[in-house]
């Protein structure tokens, strides 16, 4: 019976030190800890960048875009956005860089090319923009024909 008693005690014990002080009900208790936001992935970055570009937002966007290639440096789309963003806000040696990159990852990206091709047209490289147009005519005739008209109107 002693046994009995004591085994009885101990699980009288246990449900009040599990159950906290006397009155104490759960909302006195301090919340969990709050989980972290998960970072946002390259794709999200990218996908935020494009609203950005819409937007005609250029610093949004080149923010955007350079946070997908720091969380994914082999992503040659978000490479030739943030060229075409950084162009836009005229700082073109850093959007030359950047179309080059695009292109070490993806050589025959029509996107890149064209966008490199008129960005050597902004800068007055004329004849470089003719190379890449040379390397765009087999790959997209349309893309082509828009960097052809920008290097006519930039003669």
């Amino acid at each position: 019976m002693e046994t009995a008693i004591r085994r009885a005690m101990l699980v009288l014990t246990a449900c009040v030190l599990a159950a906290g002080p006397a009155g104490a009900d759960s909302t006195d208790r301090d919340p969990p800890p709050a989980r972290p936001a998960a970072a946002p992935s390259a794709e999200q970055e990218y996908g935020r960048g494009i609203a950005a570009r819409n937007a005609k937002d250029w610093p949004a966007a080149a923010g955007a875009f350079r946070k997908a290639v720091d969380l994914r440096p082999a992503y040659p789309e978000a490479w030739n956005e943030l060229g075409y963003a950084l162009r836009n806000r005229g700082r073109y040696a850093d959007s030359l860089k950047a179309y080059d990159e695009a292109l070490r990852l993806k050589p025959n990206f029509p996107e890149a090319l064209e966008y490199l091709g008129e960005a050597y047209v902004k800068l007055g490289r004329v004849d470089d923009a003719r190379k890449i147009l040379e390397r765009l005519k087999p790959l997209d005739a349309a893309r082509a024909g828009e960097l052809a008209a920008v290097i006519a109107k930039g003669k």
